[in-house]
């Protein structure tokens, strides 16, 4: 078995990674489509939405329905890309570690 001292400097060292990768979150951004690409969203990888694209062929007011439909299923699909880029970022991480199937990190 591994001294203590060593096992705890690795837990230290894991830990300032995932801060590291946590911090690299903020900055990969996907983008959520809908409607075929006439309304779409820019989010990070943490979910921050950071810009919204209407097409101006639905900002007449009788579509007023259709584009809030479609800018919460833009919303929905930005939301689920991040969810997967930041998964695979911190899959990167945790591969090597030695964690019990179905063990999460807290994020």
């Amino acid at each position: 078995m591994k001294d203590l001292n060593e096992i705890l400097g690795m837990a230290s060292r894991v830990q300032e990674e995932l801060t590291k990768a946590q911090e690299n979150l903020d900055h990969i951004e996907v983008e959520g489509v809908s409607g075929g690409g006439v309304v779409k969203v820019r989010a990070t990888a943490k979910g921050r939405i950071v810009g919204v694209n209407i097409d101006e062929s639905l900002l007449a007011p009788s579509e007023k329905q259709m584009l809030e439909d479609l800018i919460a299923a833009a919303l929905n699909d930005a939301r689920k890309k991040a969810d997967e880029a930041s998964n695979a970022e911190m899959g990167k991480l945790t591969s090597g570690l030695p964690l019990p199937p179905g063990f999460k990190l807290p994020f």
